[in-house]
Parts: C-alpha cells; sequence; structure tokens
C-alpha cells in the first residue's frame, strides 16, 4: 500500500509539471498577448483553437491531467500530516501554502472553464470581449488576482517539490538553490499572469 502511495504521488507531481505546468505558462503567455491590444489577443486565441484535434488533446492533455492532481491533491491535503505548529521552518510553510492554494484552485479552475471553455460550447466568442466582460466585475479582478496568482505559486513551489521527489534536488545546498528559482519563476510567471489580467480592463 505504501508503495502504491509512493507512485501516486510522484505521478501527482509529474502531471503537476508535464502536462498541467506546461500548460499554465502556454495559457499565461497567449494572455499576455492583450498587453498588446484586443487584436494580438484574439489573434494568439485563434491560433490556439485552430490547433487539430484540439479537443481530443484538451481531455487527454489538460481536463485528465487536472482531473487527477486536483482528485489526489485534496486527499493529500486532508490527510497529510502538517507541522507549521511544531516547527514553523520555511519548507513548512510551502507545504501550508501548497496545500490551501491548491485547494483553492480547484474552485478557481472550475469556474473559470464554466465561464470560459463551456460559455464558448454555449455560444459565446472565445475572445478579448469576453474577458474584459468576466472582469467589469472588481470582485471578479480581485477572484482573479488571487487565482492567479496561487496557481503560480502552486506551480512554482510544485516544480521544487517535483525536482525533490524525482531525485533531481538531493543535496542541501541543490535544494537552497531550487527554492531560488522557484521563486524567481514564480515573480516572472505572476507578472505575466497580472500584466495580462489588467490588460484586459484597462
Amino acid at each position: 500500500m505504501a508503495e502504491n502511495d509512493y507512485a501516486r504521488h510522484r505521478l501527482h507531481s509529474l502531471l503537476g509539471v508535464v502536462p498541467v505546468g506546461l500548460f499554465l505558462v502556454v495559457h499565461l503567455t497567449v494572455n499576455y498577448q492583450a498587453i498588446h491590444g484586443a487584436g494580438a489577443f484574439n489573434q494568439a486565441a485563434s491560433l490556439m483553437e485552430s490547433l487539430p484535434y484540439l479537443l481530443f488533446l484538451e481531455i487527454v492533455l489538460i481536463y485528465l491531467p487536472i482531473l487527477f492532481h486536483a482528485i489526489y491533491g485534496v486527499y493529500i491535503a486532508f490527510t497529510a500530516t502538517n507541522n507549521v505548529g511544531n516547527f514553523g521552518f520555511f519548507r513548512n510553510w510551502m507545504f501550508i501554502l501548497q496545500r490551501y492554494t491548491g485547494l483553492f484552485l480547484v474552485i478557481f479552475i472550475a469556474w473559470h472553464v464554466w465561464e470560459t471553455r463551456v460559455a464558448m460550447a454555449l455560444g459565446t466568442p472565445l475572445n478579448f470581449d469576453m474577458m474584459a466582460n468576466i472582469l467589469s466585475n472588481p470582485w471578479m479582478i480581485a477572484f482573479y488576482i488571487v487565482g492567479i496568482l496561487s496557481a503560480v505559486f502552486h506551480f512554482s513551489n510544485g516544480l521544487w517539490s517535483f525536482c525533490v521527489h524525482w531525485g533531481i534536488l538531493v543535496s542541501p545546498r541543490s535544494q537552497k538553490i531550487g527554492t531560488y528559482v522557484s521563486a524567481v519563476i514564480f515573480v516572472l510567471l505572476g507578472y505575466v499572469g497580472i500584466s495580462a489580467l489588467f490588460a484586459f480592463v484597462s
């Protein structure tokens, strides 16, 4: 049983980086085109929508991996032992934040998919105006800010965990360097995501 849990945990971390994490990077990069105006964003979004076998690719490479990652992540969040109260060092706090952002992202991603992909399936064009309308409510802007930062943190910190679980970061020195790298990734992707967000409301 322990070996099965270990294998599932490794698969969970792998899917969080590939393909889910890579999709996050691509998604934020496409959204970032909004800083160049509606035309640039619409062109980038149209390019993504024109990919062959798009629905199949979305199901196999995005929705199913996210579903497994989310379900098993919720299981981990409610069964793992938290040590912040006893030890309180940096990595334990990262552990707690990883779980809390993951739980929030279950709600945020479901809402985001409903407002975009489901709305598109029901006939609403997926373009700059769609996002501008969604973000016309200040509360929704705040919701998306928290969602974007949660997603970026969950990915960047999860990337560190992935490298540890898969034996890439073994020594204390390499893990410390990995922490700095993950912090840089968080800042860069956070900037891209938030810049795109405010491009839709400017």
